[in-house]
């Protein structure tokens, strides 16, 4: 039924009196919304989803039936502490996902960013980090601190290891299992696989000029195909293409990689 906020919550849902309920919001039936939890305008909750903890769920967003959101985060150095779930504007959580809240080690939150897509079964662990329009597909699993880049896009019952980062507009193959650092704008496929050139057609999708796609298949194959040692190879991209925004975006990903970089084949290849 609705009120004077245009909300309409089902009467079965159970609501804390101190949680913070937008305009026009919808809430389906057994839904759980506790004390902590801000929820923006226009949001839409399915029945029997769980919302908890300290998170706040932006605007216009969509969570389906028994998603599990703002859950305490599967640590076992987890006291209880007062950490912290952000969920953007306009993305979609589908049904059973699980979204965990941060821990003091990490940071003490978890950011889910704008636009995403996170399909059925997805599970989104503690100090994670999502940026804008990122998609994944069903059953993707990922450890605590992974980190994800904007327009990146993540294959089905994929596995993504703890404090690995993702590129934006990267693209892993379905059933893939990460545990490096996967560079942005690049095709990754396999159990401890390979990156198979760039995501070229993610990029013509998103709008990326052809001198920009040019720039970055070059870098890629100085980088990744060339004989040089990658630390000289990235040096010498850097000095050749380093006005590029995209090139330079590659380069300091490469620098700052913690847990090294998966090998790499020619574009030809790969699935």
């Amino acid at each position: 039924m609705k009120d004077d906020l245009d909300r309409n919550i089902h009467p079965t849902a159970v609501i804390s009196p101190d949680a913070e309920i937008g305009v026009g919001v919808t809430i389906g039936a057994y839904a759980v919304i506790e004390s902590d939890v801000v929820v923006g305008s226009n949001t839409e909750i399915g029945p029997h989803a769980v919302i908890e903890g300290m998170t706040t769920v932006g605007k216009g967003v969509k969570i389906s039936q028994f998603a599990s959101v703002g859950a305490a985060p599967q640590d076992l150095r987890y006291g209880g502490e007062a950490t912290r779930l952000e969920v953007g504007d306009q993305t979609i959580i589908r049904e059973f996902v699980t979204l965990h809240r941060g821990t003091v080690g990490g940071g003490g939150i978890t950011r889910v960013g704008r636009q995403c897509l996170l399909m059925a079964y997805c599970h989104i662990a503690h100090d994670c980090r999502l940026g804008d329009h990122v998609i994944l597909a069903n059953g993707v699993t990922m450890g605590g601190h992974v980190e994800i880049g904007d327009h990146a896009v993540v294959g089905g019952l994929s596995a993504i290891h703890q404090f690995c980062r993702l590129g934006e507009y990267a693209f892993l193959g379905g059933m893939s299992g990460v545990n490096k650092d996967i560079p942005p704008y690049v095709r990754y496929w396999g159990q401890r696989g390979n990156i198979y050139g760039l995501n070229a057609v993610g990029l013509k999708r998103n709008g990326f000029s052809r001198e920009v796609i040019s720039a970055l298949k070059e870098a890629y194959q100085m980088i990744f195909l060339g004989q040089d040692v990658v630390a000289d190879a990235v040096e010498e991209v850097e000095r050749r293409l380093g006005e590029v925004p995209e090139v330079k975006k590659l380069v300091d990903f490469i620098r700052s990689s913690n847990r090294g970089l998966p090998v790499a084949t020619s574009d030809e290849e790969g699935p």
